[in-house]
């Protein structure tokens, strides 16, 4: 996987797992309902017949593992927006400049044998996560997927706007889901790099847009992808390993 780059997204600065972590966290937020074409498609690689492995990196969800663990597949959870937010991965670049430890983060989150699963819940972490850390991610789970298996992720769209709310997702059926706004775990603060990850409705803030070509170059090592349009400014995206 190619190393990051700076700069090539454009940048939104505000100034403004498991199941026991999950219920920890509070659920007063009223939950959304959207269908989601890119869930139904992936849905229809996750057949109940034969036992998958199936990684959600997004906020833990209850629902998703009832859901997945239901149709007999193997879910793993790790909350990669959260664990981001972790202070101690500051440092600095060539330049001096403050950024993220990509290799201490990996070395801490994403320890998985190679080629273990066979689909990967991406969500929307790509648009809320530290840019330093998002190309990392992405080499370490196409490494972690078999080949042929299959990684779903939502990208906003420059018409969602800075403020848009980050959202814990959770099935609720082949093709729907309901969106939960997230209430981050840790107190309000500022992010590890400077940016304000607790904005206006004390949630995770938004980093950046990706347009198609920034989504197709941040998934260049993956075999194919496939983009699904929305109503709701959300660009939904399934590549193959």
């Amino acid at each position: 996987m190619v190393s990051a780059t700076h700069g090539f997204m454009r940048l939104f600065r505000g100034s403004s797992a498991d199941e026991g972590q999950a219920a920890k966290t509070k659920q007063t937020a009223p939950r959304l309902t959207r269908r989601s074409s890119g869930l139904g498609e992936l849905v229809r690689v996750l057949k109940p017949e034969e036992p998958l492995y199936v990684l959600d990196i997004g906020s833990t969800s209850a629902a998703n593992i009832r859901y997945l663990t239901e149709l007999g597949h193997k879910i793993y959870s790790e909350d990669l927006l959260d664990a981001s937010t972790d202070p101690s991965l500051v440092t600095k670049d060539e330049q001096g400049l403050t950024t993220l430890d990509s290799r201490k983060f990996l070395a801490e989150n994403l320890v998985h044998p190679s080629a273990r699963f066979d689909a990967v819940l991406c969500w929307n972490l790509a648009d809320y996560m530290d840019e330093s850390l998002v190309k990392p991610v992405v080499g370490r789970l196409w490494s972690m997927l078999k080949p042929g298996g299959v990684l779903l992720a939502f990208f906003h769209t420059r018409e969602a706007g800075p403020d848009a709310p980050c959202y814990r997702y959770h099935i609720v059926g082949p093709d729907t889901l309901e969106m939960q706004h997230i209430e981050p775990r840790r107190e309000v603060r500022r992010g590890p790099t400077g940016a304000l990850h607790t904005a206006v409705g004390d949630g995770f803030r938004l980093q950046r847009v990706f347009n198609n070509r920034h989504i197709e170059t941040l998934f260049r090592d993956f075999s194919s992808i496939k983009f699904f349009l929305t109503r709701d400014n959300i660009r939904e995206v399934l590549v193959v390993r």
